[in-house]
């Protein structure tokens, strides 16, 4: 087998937790053939022992079937890269574009869904709003939420070029796929249409000039993120959590992926923190508590805000309407307005 084959043969093995394999990565530091020995270096920021065994036990048994004449050796390196850098790209890979009149565009993603991912990203847009000039793109091609939250079902018009224009409400530019598609029926997709869909979103949405693009991107490490790192370039990514331990298990993928693919994590946000009683204010630890603040400490991300879960957050957002523009005095639009705050600082 030569060098190419083998190359070839290992894009076949994701890294763990990902949907990314170890070639576009850039893991894959060197491969030496003499005789009948082959040896496979990889570069990985990791101490995880149990991830090394079963990287090493793919990469085995996937040579071993394709040829019993070669002794396998894979030696395992730490990356020479800092901890605060990411692990290097894939050479071969595309150059993210940058947005031509869009100053900061910003990825709220989660790990898991069901975190309050897309509320946090529309009260963060629209504290922005007040200052600045803001767009938001859901990407959420299977569950997109803008809709609802914003509380505008209308059709987007079209160029005689086929761009899109955005809809626009409380001084926001907006663009989802529901708007496309009625967001009734369900979106039955494979990866290539998803990557194609977010591809189209990011080259032939007409935005204009804005200070901030928010994405709203779908939970997990899935096809629209890695589409997302290869096609644009990020000025960084927040990450969504709820304190429980499940929840932040997940994050720790989102957190590490983002990092692999040169992204800024810019912090950590952890919603639905406790219930705030409308009767007698005080807080009942629904979801347990301290899970982003774990998750900030071992990652060495800033944890930005605990936003609590109260019942007009909720009716709030079932009528389409942010809670900040809604409840401006409100102990939670203060909190959002110090997440922003740190968010704005983070980004220099």
């Amino acid at each position: 087998m030569t060098e190419k084959q083998i190359l070839e043969l290992l894009k076949n093995i994701n890294y763990p937790g990902f949907t990314r394999d170890i070639v576009s990565f850039g893991m894959v530091d060197n491969i030496a053939i003499d005789k009948d020995t082959v040896e496979i270096t990889l570069s990985i920021d990791t101490k995880n022992n149990d991830l090394k065994s079963q990287l090493t036990n793919q990469i085995t048994e996937l040579i071993s079937s394709e040829t019993d004449k070669l002794k396998i050796i894979v030696n395992i390196q730490e990356s020479k890269t800092d901890k605060s850098q990411t692990i290097k790209t894939n050479k071969q890979a595309p150059t993210p574009k940058v947005l031509d009149n869009i100053k900061h565009v910003i990825a709220v993603s989660s790990g898991k869904g069901g975190v309050g991912k897309s509320t946090v990203a529309v009260n963060i847009a629209s504290i922005l709003s007040e200052n600045y000039k803001v767009g938001i793109l859901d990407l959420d091609i299977y569950g997109p939420s803008l809709p609802m939250l914003m509380g505008i079902q209308e059709v987007p018009s079209f160029t005689e070029d086929e761009k899109i224009i955005p809809l626009e409400k409380h001084n926001i530019k907006l663009m989802s796929f529901g708007f496309i598609s009625g967001n009734q029926a369900p979106v039955i997709w494979r990866g290539p249409l998803v990557g194609r869909m977010t591809k189209q979103f990011i080259d032939d949405v007409i935005w204009g000039e804005l200070d901030f693009l928010i994405l709203d991107l779908p939970p997990g490490t899935g096809d629209v993120q890695l589409t997302l790192s290869q096609t644009l370039e990020l000025t960084g990514a927040i990450i969504v959590t709820t304190p429980q331990e499940l929840a932040v298990l997940d994050v720790k993928k989102g957190t590490d992926m983002f990092r692999k693919v040169n992204t800024p994590v810019l912090g950590i946000v952890e919603n639905m923190s406790h219930f705030l009683c409308p009767h007698c204010n005080q807080k009942s630890l629904i979801f347990s508590q301290g899970g982003g603040k774990k998750e900030s400490e071992r990652s060495e991300i800033p944890l930005l805000g605990q936003i609590p879960l109260s019942q007009a957050l909720v009716e709030s957002s079932d009528e389409g309407n942010p809670f900040v523009f809604k409840f401006p005095k409100s102990e939670i639009t203060s909190i959002y307005k110090d997440v922003v705050s740190k968010i704005i600082n983070n980004i220099g």
